[in-house]
């Protein structure tokens, strides 16, 4: 039986931090659901999904990373099997779509995303995907659900320094200079700031 309790989880991958109050947040995987924990508690509290699998606003469907935004008090989460990333106002019932779609369609279209694993955001709000499956990494700027590809190539998969080979994190240095977890070519690449 799989660990569904506050105090255990179920594949954890993606964890972010509230950096006023320093509370972690945690993508608990195979729950589909996101925790925050207070310090030094072993039971964690329930923020977003929780409401078994699904693609309704209300569900996550393997959530795998997460980003804190300071700004909105919202967690942005690459909810991966829902081919999307939404954000989730913390105190919200629901999620909102930042990329992708809202009804678990994939694709590699601009507006599309298949399996996306990483995400983060800049200081702009524009967003950066890791669209594993379609490796590539998405920039949507903020607002926009058209977005544009600033690493890799669509549906080509390589080793070649333009290509990527299932990316599954983003990062951004204080440059905004792009640092990407190229999963099956193990390697990290740095792009410079788009």
């Amino acid at each position: 039986t799989a660990p569904t309790s506050a105090n255990q989880q179920n594949v954890t991958y993606g964890i972010a931090r509230d950096p006023s109050s320093n509370t972690p947040y945690v993508a608990d995987y195979d729950n589909h659901r996101i925790m925050a924990y207070s310090s030094g508690a072993s039971s964690g509290s329930l923020v977003a999904g929780g409401n078994g699998i699904g693609l309704n606003n209300t569900q996550l469907y393997n959530s795998s990373s997460i980003y804190f935004d300071s700004s909105s008090n919202s967690l942005i989460i690459a909810n991966r099997y829902a081919h999307n990333i939404v954000r989730w106002t913390l105190g919200d019932t629901q999620w909102i779509l930042i990329a992708g779609s809202t009804n678990g369609t994939q694709g590699s279209s601009s507006t599309l995303l298949t399996s996306p694993f990483g995400v983060t955001l800049d200081p702009m709000e524009n967003v950066y995907v890791a669209d594993t499956s379609n490796h590539r990494i998405q920039l949507f700027m903020a607002g926009q659900l058209t977005g544009i590809t600033i690493a890799g190539s669509v549906g080509v998969r390589g080793n070649d320094s333009n290509l990527l080979w299932a990316p599954y994190a983003v990062a951004l240095d204080s440059q905004l200079n792009l640092y990407v977890a190229d999963r099956n070519n193990n390697r990290v690449q740095k792009y410079l700031r788009y």
